[in-house]
């Protein structure tokens, strides 16, 4: 064994002795790089026998020698600072994914801690687990809850009440443009609201194109207001969702399945779309103040639901399972969303609530309120019965006869083409869809084609270049009003060209 072991450590010796060498070496060869006394030792030995040309040479010799020293420091320097950058990336990462797994962590002790309040109130209240919670805790004095056993007991009273119930058929024979001012005098001589035909007009035109509608603008000029009178026009009530700031996920809209009391937490929101399902009438849900909490947390999953276009594929999962007694609509835990509810959005642009993000505005049509309605002398008008179905087919006959013309599609697919090169921004197909919809219902309901098409762009996409920096667009905002008065004729975007100009006096 003596004789191994000397064996192994002269020749591991010898492997760790060149490896040492070799490092000496490198570090010996840089530090003879950097010898700047002997570069002056050797010009010294050999300076007396230069003349004029020579050192010349001489000189050029030095200047290449310090540009590759340079050129090696700055190698050098760029691999350490890259180096750098790489480990602050991984350590930034690395950081970011911590964060959101206490994040996570945080959101499933909240979930807990909810859950443990919520049976400490059920508890307060006398009840088991097992019994009925959504009447004493959200609604005590409902007393057309169904307080069986059934785990949805709002939606099974709403089953029991329509077990009977025929859709009726009003026999409605208006057309769109009278339904506009139907409307305006019924909101001016029973809620003494008062508003524009034009106000109107892009409403109705709004409601065609989506399922969801955002009125936006400063407070006090009727943006509620308007869902409001609409909900009472049609005789049924809008149901008001109060957005608050805690709005995290779609339970907020739907309710959640308590696991301690064996209930589903049932929404007003959850009861007016069972409803809806068993009727041909119009529905509105008004989301108000829809952005004191970030819409896309708590509307995703509706946002993706009312963009397929089969609408037999608007369905939402309320439970993993089905119990025996579920309610009638709730096929396998799941319900079907009708197609005759809409969603009215309210928003304020104050420092207390969030910016609404891209997702929603394309998904959406905007409209902007910020002024009040003249005062006038309305015809008095009570409240309508109005089939969804007929209101539908007025949107696709409006759709059928009033389609935009060849001439308005070229000029707008000239300005798409002068957005893209001079903006970097596109109309993209959904868009497109929306603007197919909203416009031919505009000028069924008496507006202008142009108009239409104006105030959509406008508020569709324009809006988008306040994300740009206008301070360097400012000269292209100009050539774009130009290229609008040219296209369409001298101030016909009004709406375009009023909202370019205020942008330019935001730098």
């Amino acid at each position: 064994m003596d004789t191994f072991f000397r064996f192994l450590y002269e020749f591991l010796q010898q492997f760790f002795s060149a490896f040492i060498l070799m490092f000496k070496g490198i570090f010996n060869g840089i530090i003879e790089m950097f010898d700047i006394k002997s570069y002056i030792g050797i010009i010294n030995f050999y300076k007396n026998d230069f003349n004029g040309p020579e050192w010349v040479l001489v000189s050029l010799a030095i200047l290449c020698v310090v540009v590759i020293i340079g050129g090696i420091i700055l190698l050098i320097y760029f691999l350490i600072r890259k180096y750098i950058r790489f480990r602050k990336t991984v350590v930034e990462q690395e950081s970011l994914l911590e964060e959101v797994a206490d994040l996570n962590n945080q959101v499933a002790d909240l979930m807990n801690e909810k859950e443990s309040i919520l049976a400490m109130k059920v508890s307060q209240l006398g009840l088991k687990p097992g019994e009925d919670d959504t009447v004493n805790i959200d609604d005590k004095k409902d007393e057309n809850v169904d307080t069986t056993s059934s785990r949805f007991p709002k939606l099974t009273a709403v089953d029991n009440e329509y077990a009977n119930y025929k859709i009726q058929t009003y026999g409605n024979s208006f057309t769109l443009e009278e339904l506009v001012e139907t409307f305006r005098n019924f909101a001016a001589s029973q809620l003494k609201l008062y508003y524009k035909s034009e106000m109107i007009r892009l409403f109705i035109s709004a409601l065609a194109s989506t399922k969801l509608v955002i009125l936006q603008g400063i407070s006090g000029t009727g943006k509620t207001s308007l869902a409001y009178a609409w909900g009472k026009f049609l005789k049924h009530d809008s149901c008001v969702a109060s957005v608050q700031p805690s709005w995290r996920d779609r339970t907020e809209l739907f309710g959640y399945f308590n696991e301690f009391t064996k209930k589903f937490n049932e929404t007003e929101v959850l009861k007016e779309l069972y409803v809806a399902g068993y009727t041909d009438d119009i529905y509105t849900v008004i989301l108000d103040e829809m952005n004191i909490s970030r819409v896309e947390y708590y509307f995703a999953e509706m946002l993706s639901i009312l963009e397929m276009p089969n609408k037999d594929e608007w369905i939402v999962e309320l439970v993993s399972s089905a119990w025996d007694d579920d309610p009638k609509n709730i096929k396998d835990g799941k319900l079907k969303i009708p197609p005759n509810v809409w969603y009215i959005g309210t928003i304020n642009n104050d420092d207390s609530t969030f910016m609404v993000t891209d997702k929603v505005y394309d998904r959406a049509m905007p409209l902007d309120i910020n002024d009040k309605g003249q005062v006038f002398d309305p015809i008095p008008t009570e409240a309508q019965d109005i089939n969804y179905t007929y209101l539908d087919k007025l949107f696709s006959d409006a759709m059928a006869n009033n389609p935009i013309s060849e001439d308005t599609l070229n000029k707008i697919n000239e300005m798409d083409d002068y957005v893209i090169k001079h903006f970097r921004i596109a109309f993209g197909n959904r868009i497109v869809a929306h603007m197919k919809k909203f416009v031919p219902v505009y000028v069924a309901c008496g507006g202008d084609e142009v108009d239409g098409v104006d105030y959509f762009i406008a508020r569709k996409i324009l809006r988008k270049f306040e994300q740009l920096n206008i301070s360097y667009i400012r000269d292209e905002i100009d050539g774009y009003i130009e290229f609008l008065d040219k296209t369409f004729g001298k101030g016909k975007m009004k709406e375009c060209e009023e909202y370019l100009l205020r942008l330019k006096k935001l730098t």
